[in-house]
C-alpha cells in the first residue's frame, strides 16, 4: 500500500482539483492522508468532505505548523510501505502512483522518481519530454540530486520506502524543509530509478513557498540565513557519511555560494549586504581549492574572477 500525504493551508481553490487527481488514480491500493495545517478558509472542511465520501482519506486538523510539522504529522499516521507527498496546488497524471510504483518495483529501487510538468498562471506547460531512465546506487543518486538537472530536493515527484523514514524526520522551524532531508532520505537508499517521463504537474504561482527559488528577485535574508545553514550541514553531514567524495560535496557548497554571489549583485538585491560580505570572504578562502576543482564549470570561474578578489 502507498500512503499518499497532502499538507493544506488556505487553498480552498486549489485543493479540490489537487484531492480529485489523487482519487483519480489507476493504482488503487493507497491510503490518503491529508494534513489541514490550520486553514483559516475552506480548505480543511474541503478535505472534511470528500473524507465522508471516500473510505481511503483521512483528515488531520492540526494547528498552524511549518510544512515540516505537517508532513510529520502525516508520516506518524502513515501505515503504507511506500510514502508519496503531493502538494495542494499540484496535480498529477493518472497513473502517477502506478508508474512510480512499477519503477521502484521493477528496480528494486528504495525511491523511484518521475519527471515533472510545470504550469503557470499565465504560461502554459512545456511539451518537451525527456524519456531517459536511470538507476543509480547511493552516491550517484546524491551526486545526481546536486546537479540539479534531473531532480531536485522537492519530495512530490518521488515514491519512497518508508522505512527510509524510520529514523529521519522534517525540520520543524522554518520554511526549506526539503533541501535538509532529501540528501538524508537518499543516503539510505541502495537504489534509486528515475525516469524522466512527467507524471506530476506543478502549479506556479505567487502563493508557492518554492517562489524565492525559481525568481532570483525573491532572494531574501531569511532565505540566505536558511539555505547557507543548510548547504553548511549538508556538506559536513555528507563529507563524514561519504569522506570518499568529499570533494564533489564542497564543491557543490563553494557552486551554491558564488551563484548567490551573483544573483545578489545582478538582481541589486537589499539588506542581504552582510550575507554577501560572508560569502565572499569564505570564497576568497577557498579561493583555490574552488578553481581547482575538477567539477567546477567555466562560468564559475568567470563569476569568481568578477565577484571575489584574490588575497
Amino acid at each position: 500500500m502507498i500512503s499518499v500525504i497532502m499538507l493544506t493551508y488556505n487553498r480552498e481553490n486549489l485543493v479540490g482539483r489537487a484531492i480529485e487527481s489523487i482519487l483519480n488514480q489507476t493504482f488503487r491500493d493507497f491510503e490518503f492522508i491529508m494534513v489541514d495545517n490550520g486553514s483559516t478558509d475552506r480548505s480543511g472542511a474541503i478535505a472534511d468532505e470528500y473524507a465522508a465520501k471516500d473510505s481511503r482519506i483521512r483528515v488531520l486538523h492540526c494547528r498552524c505548523g511549518n510544512i515540516g510539522s505537517g508532513r510529520n504529522a502525516g508520516l506518524d499516521a502513515a501505515q503504507g510501505d511506500y510514502i508519496a507527498f503531493v502538494d495542494d496546488d499540484d496535480t498529477c497524471e493518472p497513473d502517477f502512483l502506478e508508474f512510480l510504483y512499477k519503477l521502484a518495483v521493477e528496480n528494486n529501487a528504495a525511491v523511484s522518481i518521475c519527471g515533472t510538468l510545470s504550469n503557470s498562471s499565465d504560461q502554459r506547460a512545456s511539451t518537451d519530454i525527456v524519456e531517459q531512465m536511470t538507476v543509480m546506487n547511493t552516491q550517484q543518486a546524491i551526486i545526481t540530486l546536486m546537479w540539479r538537472k534531473l531532480y531536485n530536493t522537492g519530495f512530490p515527484t518521488k515514491l519512497i520506502d518508508s522505512s527510509l523514514f524510520r529514523n529521519i524526520r522534517f525540520a520543524e522551524t522554518g520554511k526549506y524543509d526539503d533541501i535538509s532531508l532529501m540528501y538524508k532520505v537518499l543516503a539510505g537508499a541502495k537504489t534509486v530509478a528515475y525516469h524522466g517521463m512527467p507524471k506530476y504537474h506543478v502549479y506556479r504561482h505567487a502563493g508557492n513557498n518554492s517562489s524565492v527559488t525559481t525568481k532570483d528577485n525573491l532572494i531574501t535574508a531569511e532565505y540566505l540565513d536558511a539555505y547557507r545553514k543548510a548547504y553548511r550541514e549538508r556538506t559536513h553531514w555528507l563529507g563524514a557519511r561519504f569522506p570518499n567524495q568529499s570533494d564533489y560535496w564542497w564543491y557543490f557548497y563553494w557552486s551554491f555560494q558564488i551563484s548567490m554571489v551573483n544573483k545578489i549583485v545582478t538582481n541589486k538585491i537589499k539588506n542581504c549586504e552582510i550575507h554577501l560580505a560572508e560569502i565572499r570572504s569564505e570564497l576568497a578562502e577557498n579561493r583555490s581549492r574552488f578553481l581547482n576543482s575538477s567539477h567546477i564549470l567555466d562560468f564559475e570561474k568567470k563569476w569568481m574572477e568578477i565577484y571575489v578578489k584574490a588575497r
